[in-house]
């Protein structure tokens, strides 16, 4: 790129970032480059772009308009780039992807893993994330999300089996009078809540048995956001958690933890990996979604 492109490139992440810090990460440079780059740009327009204050940084009209006129094109460069590596002898390129932590731990990590191994020139870039992300705005290559919650215009490949949840506790909380038979009887218990990040709000337990759907707001003692703090908590003896069957077999087949409530812990749809229809991938791309698929009758 010469000049001028570099300093359009330095103005669109500036704007799409609202921030010269975040920005500067992004492109590997200093805040003070940057500025300059964009501050050229400017000058040579002869018309200001950018709204800058101490905290943030806001597109004017101008820079609106030319925000809106070459990011898309900036874009599609990036991706064409990115599929030169087709000519290389092994694939490589950066993939970004989305995921909550349950998925990158027991689907994600061990798939990827195996890849890097294999594939020196690949590189991954992992968010963990619990929200509904729109990954072509926040430009990640693809996503990690139940069946139940996918967009219909996403390309969606299975990657795991059916997934059920298990409501555990330790075989000495069990010998309590009153273990639970009924969801709406854990408000008389003391449970190891989840708090999803993303949304900030305690999240409701939820169960079907039949035709029945129910969801619980418990409290207790502890609340944490990690799978893995909450099955920790529940070893321990502190409560009850609500938490992936998987994560706790070992320790049900052990007898660490016991069930309860299991004939209203129903299957449900397992994970898919979801991303933008386009018609052309890169080779790195391709290999992470077939290393992934998992076949489903």
């Amino acid at each position: 790129m010469n000049k001028n492109d570099n300093d359009l490139l330095a103005f669109v992440t500036v704007a799409r970032e609202g921030s010269l810090t975040k920005a500067a990460v992004l492109l590997g440079v200093s805040q003070s480059a940057l500025s300059h780059a964009v501050r050229g740009l400017e000058q040579r327009l002869d018309v200001r772009l950018l709204n800058r204050t101490t905290r943030s940084v806001s597109s004017i009209e101008a820079g609106e308009r030319l925000m809106n006129a070459i990011a898309p094109k900036l874009s599609e460069i990036d991706q064409e780039l990115e599929l030169i590596n087709e000519f290389k002898l092994r694939p490589a390129g950066t993939i970004r992807i989305t995921a909550a932590e349950h998925a990158v731990n027991t689907i994600l990590w061990p798939k990827v893993r195996e890849l890097l191994l294999e594939y020196p020139e690949i590189n991954v870039e992992i968010s963990v994330n619990y929200g509904l992300v729109d990954i072509v705005s926040e430009r990640f290559d693809a996503g990690i999300r139940l069946g139940e919650s996918l967009d219909q215009d996403m390309i969606a490949v299975p990657i795991s089996p059916q997934l059920r949840m298990a409501v555990v506790a330790t075989p000495e909380y069990c010998k309590k009078p009153g273990k639970p038979q009924t969801p709406g009887e854990l408000v008389n218990h003391n449970c190891i809540n989840i708090r999803l990040p993303t949304y900030g709000g305690v999240y409701a337990w939820e169960f079907e048995k039949g035709s029945k759907v129910i969801n619980v707001n418990v409290k207790g003692q502890m609340v944490m956001t990690s799978s893995q703090g909450r099955l920790e908590a529940s070893l321990a003896g502190l409560g009850v958690t609500y938490i992936p069957e998987d994560l706790v077999q070992t320790h049900l087949d052990s007898g660490r933890l016991e069930r309860v409530l299991d004939d209203w812990c129903a299957p449900f749809d397992g994970y898919y990996l979801y991303y933008a229809n386009r018609q052309l991938s890169s080779p790195a791309f391709k290999l992470l979604v077939e290393a992934l698929r998992y076949p489903r009758e």
